[in-house]
């Protein structure tokens, strides 16, 4: 039985995974974005939209960890629902110091994949971090945040 407070606590005070089965089957798409601020020394690698590090290609990287992060979403963060993505993609850009990476996640289902979209963009961002720490430490993820959802009981859209 389902807590009127909070959707992840029971009526026996305990956490609880919310109960989907009810929801009709949508198209859901989620975008969350993490940037991250990198050095002088470090930017001055970039050639061709890629940072070549010891460790390889760090931009290719980013991507392929992120997507395997939101593919593990639902072992990741308690009580999310483990879903199979229909898709995910990524776009990294390079604006100054910053690199904004992009994950948009899809699929369709009862459950919503924001937190897919976010966990994919946070890895991706980490990602870059551990491919340049090397150079500097003076890495900083500066934000992740969600940019859309759609599909569910109402659609989101970042204003900033």
């Amino acid at each position: 039985m389902k807590n009127d407070k909070f959707s992840h606590i029971d009526s026996g005070n305990n956490p609880a995974m919310v109960n989907v089965s009810d929801k009709k089957v949508t198209l859901r798409t989620a975008t969350a974005r993490s940037t991250v601020r990198l050095t002088d020394e470090i930017m001055s690698g970039l050639e061709g939209g890629e940072i070549q590090s010891k460790k390889g290609p760090v931009f290719q990287t980013a991507i392929i960890a992120g997507t395997m992060a939101a593919k593990k979403t639902g072992e990741l963060i308690p009580l999310c629902h483990p879903i199979g993505l229909d898709g995910c993609d990524f776009s990294i850009e390079v604006d100054g110091l910053n690199v904004v990476i992009e994950c948009t996640a899809k699929i369709s289902a009862k459950t919503g994949v924001e937190m897919e979209a976010l966990t994919g963009a946070s890895l991706a961002a980490l990602t870059i971090y551990d491919m340049c720490k090397a150079l500097s430490h003076e890495i900083v993820v500066t934000e992740t945040r969600l940019i859309s959802k759609t599909g569910g009981k109402k659609d989101y859209k970042y204003n900033g």
